[in-house]
This record gives C-alpha cells, structure tokens and sequence, in this order.
C-alpha cells in the first residue's frame, strides 16, 4: 500500500511537529528521530525533515514522496515493466526509490526501515 507522504524541509523539526500536531496530524515515534518527524493524517503523512542535513534542501522546500509496505524490488519490477528508468537509493532511514515523472519532477518511493533510522541517527 502506498501513502502520500509530501516532505518538507524545515528549519526546527521540533517547531514544525508541533505546528503540525496543532492541525491534528498524529506523531509516529516509531519512524521518527531527531532529525525525522512522521506525523499521520487520517488520509495520509507529513514528512518533517531538517534541512540542515537533508543533501542541500533549503528550508521550505517540499518534495512529493510515498511510503510503501511493498518491497521495494517489486515497485522497481512494475516501473522497469512500464518503462520508467529509476534508482534505488539507500538512505539513512532505509531505501527509497527516485523516479522521475513525466514533468521531470523527481518523486521518491520510501521504505523507512526504523531500526536503520535509528542507528543512522545515533551516528549524528
């Protein structure tokens, strides 16, 4: 199943968790670090991520994303079979797939793995 999860970068996760919770989006520690805030909504996710390590996103950046519970290889087979050149990337929090639409605007496909995000962020 995959769940919208727009991404935006933000200068004080902290801050933005609260605003966002403030709207009634709902914090998942599980998937969440420091520098990783995954807030709920009854019809999909917020993303909240520091920019200041988040590979040259400036703050107020937003990036179209998706989470999945499917394997990974198996989105990549369905892309590869309907010609789509894509990458799959490791990350610090799992593995995301980088897509590019038909508008040349990259989308990221995310599998967030919590024990790689912890460990990535006990590295910090």
């Amino acid at each position: 199943m995959l769940t919208v999860l727009p991404i935006r970068y933000v200068a004080d996760v902290a801050a933005s968790r609260r605003f966002y919770e403030g709207l009634g989006l709902t914090y998942r520690a599980d998937v969440s670090v420091a520098v990783w805030a995954h807030l709920d909504a009854s019809a999909g996710a917020v993303g909240v991520h520091d920019a200041a390590v988040s590979k040259g996103r400036s703050p107020g950046t937003v990036e179209l994303g998706f989470s999945t519970d499917e394997r990974l290889e198996d989105v990549s087979a369905r892309l590869t079979d309907d010609g789509y050149e894509h990458t799959l990337v490791g990350e610090d929090f799992g593995r995301s797939i980088r897509v590019t639409d038909p508008d040349g605007v990259v989308i990221q496909i995310q599998e967030i793995d919590p024990e790689t995000m912890r460990r990535s962020q006990s590295r910090l």
